[in-house]
């Protein structure tokens, strides 16, 4: 909302936490959350451009609207997955392709 509200307009904000999760940590925070085994990591080949890890520079925001996160990633995590079990019909029909492995090929 701080950006809604108070942000310029025209302008951009990157949001995130100020911390660098590698893939595999994230993947295993999921699976931990949703009583899964590690096991089921299944490693494919990697698509063209893949990102090993994630990171954002967010002190614009944090400087100009006194903007901080309120949640820990496994909590967010949790709320992810939360509304994805939740809301089934948003994304049940998408094209089956995109789940293949390696859908770019």
């Amino acid at each position: 909302m701080d950006v809604l509200l108070n942000g310029k307009s025209g302008e951009s904000y990157n949001i995130s936490a100020g911390n660098e999760i590698d893939n595999i940590t994230i993947i295993k925070k999921i699976l931990t959350i949703i009583g899964k085994p590690l096991e089921n990591i299944e490693f494919v080949e990697d698509r063209p451009g893949h990102d090993f890890r994630y990171s954002m520079e967010s002190t614009k925001i944090r400087n100009n609207l006194g903007w901080s996160q309120n949640k820990k990633i496994e909590e967010g995590l949790k709320k992810t997955i939360e509304w994805y079990l939740e809301n089934k019909e948003w994304w049940m029909h998408l094209d089956q392709k995109i789940l293949d492995a390696t859908p770019w090929k």
